[in-house]
């Protein structure tokens, strides 16, 4: 029986994926070291300071304190770890899988990398990364052969951000191996943070899994959002045919319009698949590609709607605006590749006087040229228009709805009223 409390593990990111699950292991009792390149992100980190909502401050500071977690950037402080978690950005540059955040992860690691260890990557990639890259390069570097002198496997995150139901625990994880040592490796780790581990036959499936996740969203998101652009054409309240369509209980799942698809998850994924694909075979993966095209020019059909609801103005410009939520979705900080983000872009790049109203995010994230504001009755009745973007829960929806001259309601919650139009 392997001792818990004997294993030191290395998570490689300290982000919405990589420090949820250093937590999660140190509160079970591995020792932890929480490695980002970041140095401001890690400094915060020491001082007990969470940039995660998932984890709070309290859950930070209790690891630190009691010796099971110790963020990091130095990679002097690698040397010895048992278990090392690959949890690094994989974005997209030029449209083409940008793995240079998984090779440095790799090489800052090797050095270290002893026989008996075990590797796990989690980044988002496409299908033959496991064994055509990471086995490879540390094959290259060590000497170290996967699954005969260390387990090497693959096991994709399933972070909801902000989610209140699903978490890391509760939520079943994949996991995979190069071969049969590495599953049971990778499969004994995750099975003392998780309630469940589900295992299939090799890395490619988990990668494709994840992959096959976001596009399934990403796919049936982007259907939601041209239906409800022509739903409006044709007077059809889309709001009202989703709650129908959801009375059905089967066959149907609910998704919802929205300005667009934000995070690290949504505009990404589906892109390594659809790479994947075109380099790998030569065709061409038209859902997904179709997807892409709906999803990423929603933000302008938002500022159509708006020029639409604002018809006496010859033109945005000079326009007090005030935009309601700027992560990529509710309840979260998380600005990455945020659509709320892109209709501040293109209205100030009309001329528009953009006003923000989210305390979730970081300030700093906001688009150049936006001004922060609380919402308050003021700048509300001072505002041409409000476009509700985002649902926080601590957004006072009411209040919008009272004093807002005219509203644009990207999400369906503000009280149908003369001044309000539903996307």
């Amino acid at each position: 029986m392997r001792d818990v409390e004997q294993n030191t593990v290395v998570v490689f990111g300290q982000g919405y994926v990589g420090l949820p699950v250093a937590i999660r292991a140190a509160e079970v009792g591995f020792t932890v070291i929480g490695f980002d390149v970041d140095e401001r992100k890690i400094a915060g980190l020491r001082r007990g300071i969470s940039h995660v909502e998932d984890i709070s401050h309290e859950a930070l500071a209790n690891a630190i304190e009691n010796g099971s977690y110790f963020p990091t950037s130095s990679t002097d402080d690698l040397s010895g770890f048992d278990i090392a978690v690959i949890s690094v950005p994989t974005p997209l540059t030029n449209d083409k899988p940008d793995l240079r955040f998984i090779e440095s992860a790799i090489d800052m690691l090797c050095p270290h990398l002893r026989s008996g260890a075990t590797v796990i990557l989690e980044s988002t990639t496409y299908p033959g990364t496991t064994d055509e890259l990471v086995a490879p390069r540390i094959e290259h570097a060590t000497g170290l052969i996967a699954d005969v002198d260390y387990s090497l496997g693959y096991s994709p995150e399933r972070i909801d951000p902000g989610n209140p139901v699903w978490n890391l625990v509760n939520t079943p994880k994949v996991v995979s191996g190069i071969g049969p040592q590495s599953l049971t490796d990778v499969q004994w780790f995750f099975d003392q943070c998780v309630d469940k581990t589900i295992s299939v036959r090799t890395t490619r499936e988990a990668e494709m899994t994840k992959l096959l996740e976001n596009t399934f969203r990403h796919v049936n998101i982007a259907l939601i959002n041209e239906l409800a652009m022509f739903a409006h054409d044709l007077d059809v309240d889309i709001w009202e045919v989703v709650d129908a369509a959801s009375t059905k209980p089967f066959g149907f799942m609910k998704f919802t319009p929205g300005p667009g698809v934000g995070g690290h998850c949504l505009p990404v994924d589906p892109s390594y698949l659809s790479w994947a694909v075109e380099d790998r075979l030569g065709e061409t993966f038209r859902f997904v590609e179709l997807a892409n095209d709906i999803n990423s020019h929603m933000p302008d059909y938002v500022i159509r709607r708006l020029e639409a609801g604002l018809a006496e103005r010859e033109s945005l410009a000079g326009a007090d605006v005030v935009l309601v939520g700027m992560s990529y979705k509710a309840n979260t900080g998380d600005a990455r590749e945020s659509p709320s983000v892109d209709v501040a872009k293109r209205l100030l790049d009309l001329g528009a006087n953009v006003s923000i109203v989210d305390s979730h995010i970081d300030t700093q994230a906001l688009p150049q040229g936006a001004i922060d504001i609380d919402l308050t009755t003021s700048a509300l009745e001072n505002a041409e228009a409000v476009i509700v973007l985002v649902d926080h829960d601590n957004i006072d929806i009411d209040l919008i709805s009272e004093h807002a001259s005219y509203v644009l309601d990207c999400r369906d919650v503000v009280a149908n009223g003369t001044n309000v139009d539903k996307l």
